[in-house]
Parts: structure tokens; C-alpha cells; sequence
């Protein structure tokens, strides 16, 4: 499919780019998505949530009072999970949340989800471009030209530029990431994609070979 190609002033120019049809435009698979999703939270997470058992807890183990005669319950350790202060039952220990996904099914999870960004128009190729200096000012009227002010949006470049990266990291909404970087959370969790020419041949690369 054809689309046209923007400038950093937010007006066409006079060229249109392809879109492989095969990336940017399959049937959304979502329940390879939700995997992907899944996994990309999974990974995040720390594990490092402990609570303390009754052995790990510091007390006395003297028993509280006589085994009978008292006319209540029994009562062993003062660490008891029963009592305030005690150790608590079957709580959340340390432990490693990764888990593997096939490479084909995240490949389709990211296909998908562009061809999701491209269906509802949240998909803009820009000319590639450079900024002189980091200013954040630069960026925020790269957004003004588009209205994305108050969106999320994803800057997608080919190759690292240290201003650019440098002018957009004290803008709570705007992320720019390489192409070869790309994963499904990312494209879903922006409300627009800008993406520049070169970054398409590489978004292709890794979500075909």
C-alpha cells in the first residue's frame, strides 16, 4: 500500500512510499499479540517481593501460656501467623518471572500490531531528518505540526541520533526508539507512530528474517 511521506512541519511532500503488505497490512493475530504483551510485562517485573516465613522471623519460641485450663485456644510461638506481628502464610517470595515466547509467533505479534497502527491511521512516515542541537523545544514543535501534543507518541529512527534522543527524554509522552529495537508493547502503547523512510526497510528485517 501507498502512503504518503511528511515532513517535520507536518506537510506532505510531493513522494509516496510502499508499504510491504506482508508487514503492514496482515490479518491482526491477538492472541499473539497478548503473548507478546505478556511476556514484555513478565520481563520487566523484579521478583524481588519476600515476606517473612516463620522461620526467617525474630521472636521468642517460648509457648504464651499452659497447654489446658485456661478455657481458650491453644497457643504455641508468639510468631504465629494468627497473631499481629507474626509471620505471614504462604507469602510471596523471590522468583523469576521470564518466560520464552517462539520467534515466529513474537514476528507475528509485532506484524500484527503495526498492521493494527496502519488500519487506524496511527502509522506517519516522515522524511528522514537531524537536529543541529538537544532542544526539547525542537520536539515540541515537530509535535505541534502533527497535533499529538497530548498523545503518546513513538519516534521510530534507523540509526541513533544523540539530539534527537537528548531533545525528547524530558517529554513524559514522547519515546524514540531505533527500528531494530521495536517490540509489540511499544507500537501498542503509542497513540501515533512517526516513522522515518529509513527506519521502514529495517522494521522489515526484523519482522521477516
Amino acid at each position: 500500500m501507498e502512503v504518503e511521506v511528511y515532513n517535520i512541519k507536518g506537510a506532505k511532500t510531493d513522494r509516496k512510499v510502499n508499504l510491504n503488505d506482508a508487514v503492514f497490512g496482515i490479518e491482526p493475530n491477538d492472541h499473539a499479540i497478548y503473548l507478546d504483551v505478556k511476556q514484555f510485562m513478565a520481563n520487566r517485573r523484579q521478583g524481588t517481593h519476600a515476606t517473612l516465613e516463620v522461620s526467617m522471623l525474630s521472636g521468642s519460641t517460648r509457648k504464651l501460656h499452659r497447654q489446658k485450663g485456661t478455657g481458650g485456644s491453644r497457643k504455641g510461638s508468639i510468631k504465629s501467623p494468627l497473631f499481629r506481628g507474626g509471620a505471614r502464610t504462604f507469602g510471596p517470595q523471590p522468583r523469576d518471572y521470564n518466560f520464552k515466547l517462539n520467534k515466529k509467533l513474537k514476528k507475528l505479534a509485532r506484524m500484527s500490531a503495526l498492521s493494527y497502527k496502519v488500519k487506524e491511521n496511527g502509522f506517519t512516515v516522515l522524511e528522514d531528518f537531524t537536529f543541529e542541537a538537544a532542544k526539547t523545544k525542537s520536539v515540541i514543535e515537530l509535535l505541534k505540526n502533527f497535533q499529538l501534543e497530548a498523545s503518546k507518541t513513538l519516534l521510530v529512527i534507523s540509526v541513533t541520533d544523540p539530539n534527537l534522543v537528548l531533545s525528547a527524554r524530558n517529554l513524559q509522552k514522547v519515546k524514540v526508539i531505533n527500528a531494530s529495537d521495536l517490540n509489540t508493547y511499544e507500537i501498542l502503547n503509542a497513540t501515533r507512530m512517526l516513522v522515518t523512510e529509513s527506519s521502514l526497510r529495517e522494521i522489515e528485517n526484523i519482522t521477516q528474517n
